[in-house]
């Protein structure tokens, strides 16, 4: 379970739509399944309770990204929901960690040398 905190314009195909995906399953941890299950123990899953709507507006900057790269997007949040905290502050690797990661992956990923 991965949720980037670099710009989405930097990810791949691959690597937007994995996180979108990614992203509802954990929405649908913290909202519908109250935090408790399979992934609750999981260390993204901890870094997003008391975020929700941090969340949500990761999940709006993947749907702008969506939009210019004319993808159909057919699964909103439910924005009432999203309360707690508007930014994420705790991070699992740090930007330039999220950078690195992504350059080494056999991916069409660009990460701006402006991220490090």
């Amino acid at each position: 379970m991965r949720i980037w905190d670099i710009n989405p314009k930097y990810l791949c195909r691959k690597h937007l739509l994995a996180e979108h995906r990614e992203l509802h399953g954990l929405w649908n941890i913290l909202t519908k399944h109250g935090g408790i299950g399979g992934y609750s123990k999981h260390p993204e899953t901890k870094r997003w309770i008391g975020k929700l709507k941090s969340l949500y507006n990761r999940h709006e900057s993947l749907l702008i990204e969506f939009s210019k790269r004319g993808y159909q997007h057919k699964s909103p949040l439910d924005k009432k929901l999203a309360t707690g905290d508007t930014t994420q502050k705790i991070f699992i690797n740090t930007i330039k960690e999220q950078k690195n990661i992504l350059t080494k992956k056999p991916c069409e990923c660009f990460i701006d040398k402006s991220l490090n």
